[in-house]
């Protein structure tokens, strides 16, 4: 057990300098005008996200060689690794060029699959929450806990972007919508961050990619929470992207059980 932590406390050290890299860089860029190109699938990408990735990668590469990466601006590296750093230099690009603060750097580093230390932070904010398998989940050094909550009518919920909900997924938020109190749109990585610390109940998200949702579980179950795909399953490298989460589970349970009624309705159209 002495050895694990002492291997856990490394990787944490890392993953807080390549925070520390991206945060420092971001702030810079608040103020500034950004040069933007269009990526083949239509999402955005400024010089930004490329400095900060390339720069994450190395300081990996010096420290970790034998582990691999998959980042969203250059792919992947060393796929067959056990060990795998899960990079998004900028979570939230058209936020981050349209001046809205909630965009951020995501970093995890999955174990045979599985997210086991997940660090999102957001600098406009000064925010910054760490997760890892084992321990408590720190929002700027503070512990932090997820909230129960009494009913779904009175849940809050949040969805990042309706744009990236798959075809069978504006149903379910519209039926989520009917189910809950109220609801945040836009919020991007910043929503699994204020749900570990309590501030809402669901979140749900649709057509994200591994480096879009691969520190969220190990952030929301380090504050009591749960993550999971939509049919209920822990998120891992090969999840859908399809994604749930929840402060307290009776509320996931009852909104993985609209989930499911309302794709049993689709088939049955």
């Amino acid at each position: 057990m002495g050895r694990d932590k002492h291997v856990l406390d490394g990787h944490l050290e890392l993953a807080v300098e390549l925070a520390d890299v991206a945060h420092g860089i971001l702030v810079k860029a608040i103020d500034s005008t950004l040069a933007v190109e269009v990526k083949p699938d239509r999402s955005l990408v400024t010089q930004i996200d490329l400095e900060i990735e390339r720069r994450m990668r190395t300081l990996i590469a010096d420290r970790f060689p034998a582990h691999g990466i998959i980042g969203e601006e250059d792919g992947t590296e060393n796929g067959g690794a056990s060990h795998i750093w899960v990079l998004d230099p900028v979570d939230g690009t058209a936020q981050l060029i349209a001046g809205m603060p909630v965009y951020g750097t995501l970093i995890a580093l999955a174990i045979d699959g599985v997210p086991s230390l997940g660090v999102i932070d957001i600098p406009a904010i000064g925010a910054r929450w760490i997760g890892a398998v084992g321990r408590q989940t720190m929002k700027n050094g503070r512990p932090v806990k997820v909230r129960s909550c009494n009913s779904l009518s009175s849940a809050i919920l949040t969805n990042s972007n309706q744009d990236y909900l798959p075809p069978n997924g504006r149903p379910v938020l519209d039926a989520l919508r009917e189910a809950t109190g109220a609801r945040v749109y836009g919020g991007s990585c910043l929503n699994y961050g204020i749900l570990a610390e309590g501030r809402t109940d669901l979140a749900l998200d649709g057509g994200q990619k591994v480096h879009d949702f691969a520190p969220f579980r190990p952030i929301v179950e380090g504050a009591g929470g749960i993550v999971t795909d939509w049919q209920g399953l822990p998120l891992t490298l090969e999840s859908s992207g399809n994604l749930l989460g929840a402060g307290d589970p009776d509320r996931h349970r009852e909104a993985l059980a609209i989930i499911a009624e309302c794709h049993a309705a689709e088939c049955a159209a």
